[in-house]
């Protein structure tokens, strides 16, 4: 299992230095103050708006980054920064939440399968850290360790695979909803768009350490059945 946590850490330190990028990037594009003036709270109104959805609400929560749409209650949970922000930044967050709205509003496939799979994953992430602690100790005696782990690291990496598209949609509808409504000048416009380039950058990373270490993980399962 050595390996797999060799795979692990050479991820974390990638998809450390892509989080550092994508929060100085966001602080750096929170000084561009837009030309039309708006917050990231009448962006995201105004964009569900335009989509005809009147049933989800937006609010402000605690924390920095931590903005989501909750499918559950239907409301975009935009942080503080966002939410009451005016900057490049700010718009191309709460229009990507709203992204995520637009999705849940017109059933859009790879958002209602990523729903499906998060039992799934809840689970499977629980007990992976378990399965190879004991695998440490216990692999030799007992192979069979080394099965589950694939099973629930291919959960995991289905779920992160799922994501991508997702993500990616929800940012396609975010910039294009800007660039027709005129919210952002050309310059602005570019700024948002890196901030979502770098934000979907995290995602690519998570995926790509997942297939890694399944990958790893049936190497591992093949060597021993040879």
């Amino acid at each position: 299992m050595l390996g797999l946590y060799i795979i692990g850490i050479a991820f974390a330190l990638i998809g450390m230095w892509v989080q550092w990028r994508l929060k100085s990037k966001f602080e750096e594009y929170s000084k561009v103050q837009l030309g039309s003036g708006l917050s990231g709270k009448e962006i995201a109104e105004r964009m569900l708006r335009d989509n005809a959805i009147f049933d989800v609400k937006v609010i402000s929560v605690e924390g920095q980054l931590t903005d989501h749409y909750n499918p559950v209650n239907k409301t975009v949970n935009l942080s503080q920064g966002v939410y009451h922000g005016r900057s490049a930044a700010s718009a191309a967050v709460a229009a990507h939440e709203c992204g995520h709205a637009v999705q849940h509003a017109t059933a859009y496939t790879w958002l209602g399968l990523r729903s499906k799979l998060v039992p799934v994953v809840s689970v499977a992430s629980g007990v992976m850290p378990w399965i190879l602690m004991a695998g440490v100790f216990f692999l030799s005696r007992y192979p069979s360790l080394l099965l589950i782990a694939i099973i629930a690291q291919a959960a995991i990496t289905l779920f992160t695979i799922v994501t991508l598209p997702v993500e990616y949609d929800a940012s396609n509808r975010a910039l294009a909803w800007i660039q027709e409504k005129g919210v952002a000048n050309a310059s602005e416009f570019d700024d948002a768009k890196d901030a979502l380039n770098w934000a979907a950058r995290t995602y690519v990373v998570a995926a790509l350490a997942a297939i890694a270490q399944l990958l790893y993980l049936i190497s591992r399962y093949s060597g021993r059945r040879e």
